[in-house]
């Protein structure tokens, strides 16, 4: 499953949500100016890198930073990430 996460955060800490995002293999969709000098992130994430999430984005934006995740779709895994899976399984 990949989940279509939104993050709503202050301007300053927009670069450490993005980085967080894509280490989780997101893909940013869009991002949005919001009043107040906020911003909204849309981005696409696999379900199985968002465990734990809110913790971490709690802590990255001194508890400053909101997210809501909804589904979105289903994709076939990567090929390399299949192979991890695979690895893992038969140890």
């Amino acid at each position: 499953p990949v989940m279509k996460v939104e993050v709503t955060t202050p301007e300053e800490f927009m670069g450490d949500i993005i980085g967080d995002l894509n280490s989780r293999r997101g893909r940013i969709d869009t991002m949005e100016d919001l009043m107040g000098g906020a911003k909204l992130v849309k981005a696409f994430v696999p379900l199985a890198n968002m465990f734990g999430y809110t913790s971490d984005i709690r802590s990255m934006s001194q508890g400053r930073a909101a997210s809501t995740m909804e589904l979105a779709q289903y994709e076939e895994v990567p090929p390399n990430v299949a192979q991890e899976i695979i690895e893992k399984r038969n140890k």
